[in-house]
């Protein structure tokens, strides 16, 4: 039997259709699965070829008269200034990543000599200590998508549009793997956590299996945004097994798994290259991927 599969795309995909995300993820899928199993048994063999959806909640927030929230309310944009909000977020997010001396340092710098104008000084300096932890200068993606994950979580109208939106994607009754990309992880994690999805066996939707990539669950800050306190963890139902794959040059999962702040959760580590570690696609075409999409675990 094949699998259902429903994915969760991150934001930066309002230009992109509902058809092309389920073209570009399924290509990309394959060409795992296809690595994993040998091109002879996924032509003959019809449970190697998913069954895929992907809701394309960002659609909700095209410009027109079914768009989510006012003007006040839109998705942050790079060439809009932090809000004083968003300032301190960003700062706790990266006082999480950023060590105990890294923070002292980041104190001394004088933050007129990175050319990030839109930034105030407190993000700039601690921009500028990680920084140095990378030569391609990925700390900007890193706080785009921080306050991607914080517009979300601080809207709760909002996010409960999107979740509406995404649980129409799934199949009553069928057994469902569930991957999430970026902040399509939190939000996925969001419908597990309140039980908007159900457990095998019993009537509604059903998901055995949960995949996150390039997850920002990792991040102390993002967490609490979530209300879950520290010391909690990241819980997941006994019945739903959590797989999260990550590669340590994506900036967005503060190059780290999720086991530090997670329960219940296999951590993998995998090599998307050096043009884009963040991007779904690199993401989606790791054998630890196609393993889950196939459900042939080693």
């Amino acid at each position: 039997m094949q699998e259902y599969i429903v994915g969760l795309h991150g934001i930066k995909q309002g230009r992109t259709s509902q058809r092309e995300l389920i073209r570009d993820w399924t290509k990309a899928l394959n060409r795992g699965i296809t690595a994993l199993h040998g091109q002879d048994a996924v032509r003959t063999d019809p449970r190697l070829t998913p069954i895929l959806e992907v809701p394309h909640w960002s659609s909700l927030l095209a410009r027109g008269v079914d768009r989510l929230g006012g003007p006040s309310d839109s998705f942050p944009d790079d060439s809009v200034a932090l809000t004083d909000d968003e300032e301190a977020f960003i700062v706790e997010a990266l006082d999480d990543l950023l060590t105990p001396q890294e923070r002292a340092l980041a104190e001394e710098l004088d933050p007129t000599t990175l050319g990030l104008p839109k930034l105030p000084p407190s993000v700039t300096r601690r921009a500028m200590v990680y920084d140095r932890r990378s030569p391609d200068s990925v700390v900007g993606k890193l706080i785009t998508r921080l306050r991607e994950v914080r517009f979300y979580l601080k809207h709760p109208n909002l996010a409960s549009e999107v979740q509406e939106h995404v649980v129409k994607a799934f199949s009553d009754d069928t057994a469902t793997v569930l991957i999430g990309h970026s902040l399509g992880s939190v939000i996925a994690y969001d419908l597990i956590r309140q039980e908007k999805i159900a457990a095998p066996s019993t009537a509604g939707t059903a998901v055995h299996t949960f995949v996150t990539c390039g997850s920002p669950l990792g991040i102390p800050a993002v967490r609490r945004a979530m209300n879950i306190p520290e010391p909690e963890l990241l819980a997941m139902p006994a019945h739903i097994k959590w797989l999260n794959v990550y590669d340590p040059d994506d900036v967005v999962t503060g190059a780290a798994g999720l086991a530090l702040g997670a329960r219940n959760v296999t951590d993998v580590e995998v090599d998307n290259g050096n043009i884009d570690p963040h991007a779904a696609q690199a993401y989606l075409r790791t054998l630890p991927v196609a393993r889950a999409a196939t459900r042939s675990w080693s």
